[in-house]
């Protein structure tokens, strides 16, 4: 319970990898904030955060889980709910940009409003959270910012460039901000999962099998075998990375982008 104290804020919060580190944030002491889009979606995932066991003695309170509806592209909205969740749980020490979307396009098809799109949602949602969050930070003199930023930011996939420049782009953005803040006790990484078993890779997998008259097998295995261990990356694997970089032990990692592919990108 090494995050006792600490409030984490979560973008995308509601499924997938966000919702496996709100588990993984929790089961360690933090108070959760999940944001997203969908309130229903966000209340589901609430309850279940709030049944979910932490290790806590019966007569200890548990860490407590905040839901906040945000669109991560509009920038007043951004810091108005960053402002209220502190209000609700404490200043925020913990910062996971997770929020993030993937359509694909061959380049010569892709329009100006899909490549914004991509931009405004998987790069510059997280420049706005990270923006108001910062300050707190500072304040507190402790922070961890986390960007989720796939194999997408390391390497080029087809039919997805502007994702891939976006992520790209995330990669880029965590490396510079590591530098600016190395003296200031808040550290700046990026975790890239690779092809994980979440509603987006489901998304594919359907575009696989509309496209390509494959089975649903044929094209899980498709995603899967770019990952050397011929699997699909699970999402308390990519859970376990984020919650050993808030570690306060884990203060000397800073600037690194960390892949969790099974061997994909070394």
């Amino acid at each position: 319970m090494t995050l006792i104290g600490h409030h984490a804020f979560i973008t995308g919060g509601s499924r997938g990898i966000g919702l496996a580190c709100a588990r993984a944030l929790l089961a360690q002491g933090a108070n959760v904030t999940i944001a997203g889009r969908d309130a229903a979606s966000l209340d589901r995932a609430a309850e279940v955060l709030r049944e979910y066991p932490r290790g806590q003695a019966p007569d200890v309170p548990g860490p407590q889980v905040g839901t906040c509806v945000l669109d991560v592209t509009d920038e007043a909205a951004v810091h108005a709910a960053i402002a209220t969740a502190a209000q609700q749980l404490g200043p925020i020490t913990i910062l996971l940009n997770n929020a993030g979307q993937a359509q694909p396009a061959p380049f010569a098809k892709t329009s100006s409003q899909h490549w914004q799109r991509m931009l405004d949602v998987n790069l510059t949602g997280a420049f706005h959270c990270t923006q108001a969050v910062l300050p707190q930070m500072l304040e507190k003199g402790w922070g961890r910012i986390i960007n989720i930023a796939s194999t997408a930011g390391l390497k080029g996939y087809k039919y997805v460039s502007a994702y891939v420049a976006a992520k790209h782009g995330l990669v880029g953005l965590t490396k510079s901000l590591a530098l600016e803040l190395a003296t200031k006790n808040i550290t700046v990484n990026a975790v890239c999962p690779g092809y994980t078993d979440t509603e987006i890779v489901q998304d594919a997998i359907a575009n696989i099998m509309q496209k390509t008259g494959r089975s649903e097998e044929q094209a899980r295995a498709e995603l899967a075998a770019g990952n050397p261990q011929q699997k699909l990356v699970q999402v308390e694997e990519v859970a376990n990375a984020v919650a050993w970089l808030c570690q306060p032990a884990s203060g000397a990692m800073t600037g690194q982008s960390i892949a969790v592919a099974g061997g994909e990108v070394m």
